[in-house]
């Protein structure tokens, strides 16, 4: 069985020890907080799941800045914590140095790859996700004009603006992409009134769609273009309920099961890199009570149609991350 089929569907637990299994799982969460209403809170959900389905307890630790970042890890190997589960890419670096010293602990780092014999990674196709909610935003807008509010300039976040310009152009070749993001460093993520401000200044352009990959900095965008009566796209987490009939959709990045899965798994799980793409259900779109006035039957199947044909092949979707020249630009 492969790590992949493993990690989707398997139903037989690892046999543990008495004495490993009483250990207690953790999270660390990155910058941003942990009630981001993104992707920090929807790792806090799969945990809850797993503590509400198991009756289980787990360790959490909140970052406050980046300096925080080993310490939090070794503080967590220390108390006996097993697996910790470890977010965001600016940890790469993170468990290269820490997880070699703790080797009978198990890690999981959500959006990196680390190549070590204790280290799961587990990544996502973010950019099909984005091709998706690209295309909706095309078929939405009015204007011919969508746009982008990402986090940090950097080329995960590039990967989902790539995406975006792809599926939007798929469905519109003329139609303008503006991408925008909110700074260079780890504050990009939490500074909601900047990203607001750049909001307005797309719409001052013409977007009448805007999808922001930011964490916290998209509710600032949300807001915005609610206010303005402009349509929005949420990220990671669904968050359509935010801003009922004014989010259009939300990319979903279901990193809460993928934490959900590795409390499951429990210490010694299977390592390795789990990609979760379109195919394995690890990213897609939300619909639900309050955008489906804005979702035509028509735009869910021409989305759903491009999604068949991302998972059989037959549309190729630009990965920024591994080649920096995407073709939507």
């Amino acid at each position: 069985m492969t790590l992949m089929k493993k990690f989707l569907g398997a139903t037989a637990m690892l046999a543990l020890s008495a004495g490993v299994a009483a250990a207690e799982p953790a999270l660390i969460f990155d910058l941003g907080g942990k009630f981001d209403k993104s992707f920090n809170e929807a790792a806090y959900n799969g945990a809850q799941a797993w503590a509400k389905e198991t009756g289980g307890t787990y360790k959490e630790l909140e970052m406050q800045s980046a300096a925080q970042r080993v310490q939090f890890a070794r503080r967590m190997a220390e108390s006996g914590a097993n697996p910790i589960v470890v977010m965001g890419f600016q940890n790469e670096e993170t468990l290269k140095e820490v997880a070699p010293d703790y080797p009978d602990t198990s890690f999981v780092l959500i959006d990196a790859v680390v190549d070590l014999p204790n280290v799961r990674s587990v990544i996502f196709a973010e950019h099909e996700g984005s091709y998706l909610v690209g295309m909706l935003g095309a078929m939405a807008s009015k204007t011919g004009t969508v746009s982008f509010v990402g986090g940090m300039d950097i080329p995960l976040i590039s990967a989902f603006a790539c995406g975006y310009a792809q599926g939007a152009k798929a469905v519109n070749p003329d139609i303008k992409v503006i991408v925008n993001y909110t700074g260079d460093t780890p504050a990009a993520w939490n500074d909601p009134v900047k990203g607001g401000e750049i909001a307005k200044a797309q719409m001052s352009q013409g977007s009448d769609v805007i999808f922001a990959a930011a964490g916290g900095t998209g509710l600032g965008v949300l807001q915005a273009a609610s206010d303005a009566g402009v349509l929005s796209i949420g990220v990671d987490s669904n968050q359509n309920h935010l801003h009922p009939g004014k989010v259009l959709t939300s990319m979903l990045k279901l990193v809460d099961n993928a934490v959900y899965q590795a409390f499951k798994d429990g210490p010694g799980l299977e390592v390795g890199v789990v990609k979760m793409d379109l195919a394995a259900g690890g990213v897609g779109y939300a619909l639900d009570e309050h955008n489906k006035d804005l979702i035509t039957e028509e735009m869910q199947a021409k989305a759903e149609a491009a999604k068949a044909d991302i998972v059989a092949g037959k549309i190729a979707v630009h990965d920024y991350r591994t080649d920096s020249t995407c073709p939507a630009f």
